[in-house]
């Protein structure tokens, strides 16, 4: 169509051993709400928001080769948080279940910090700097 305004959007969606238990994990390590939950034959898909942000999770589907991290052994994707707090989301993230990778911390012109959820979903918290300029 000509002229006509074309809407994007990207959202994530991540593949995990146990949904339910994700949710639960993202809501308490993020402050997350599960804005919708659906479970077919034993299989729930959620999704998530954080912010005015928001991602998906399901449980694995080995016949259509979507499967979790734990898997494939490892995450090929990195998802950032940006926030105003990274030290509160970070320790909040790590009593919940996640594991340090790297503590927060001041690199290049962002305070941040890198973490693996109990799923094997590698998660960058932080924020910009201000611009010293």
């Amino acid at each position: 169509m000509m002229g006509a305004e074309v809407k994007l959007n990207i959202t994530p969606f991540l593949v995990v051993s146990n949904a339910l238990s994700a949710a639960t994990f993202y809501e308490v390590a993020f402050g997350g709400v599960v804005l919708e939950n659906y479970t077919n034959n034993g299989r729930t898909n959620a999704r998530i928001g954080i912010g005015n942000a928001d991602f998906w999770i399901g449980d694995e589907e080995p016949e259509f080769n979507n499967l979790s991290p734990t898997s494939i052994g490892g995450s090929p994707v990195r998802m950032v948080l940006t926030t105003s707090e990274p030290d509160r989301i970070f320790d909040q993230a790590l009593q919940a279940g996640a594991t340090q990778i790297c503590p927060v911390t001041v690199e290049e012109d962002w305070k941040i910090g890198k973490l693996k959820d109990p799923f094997g979903h590698i998660w960058e918290i932080g924020c910009p700097l201000p611009d010293e300029n």
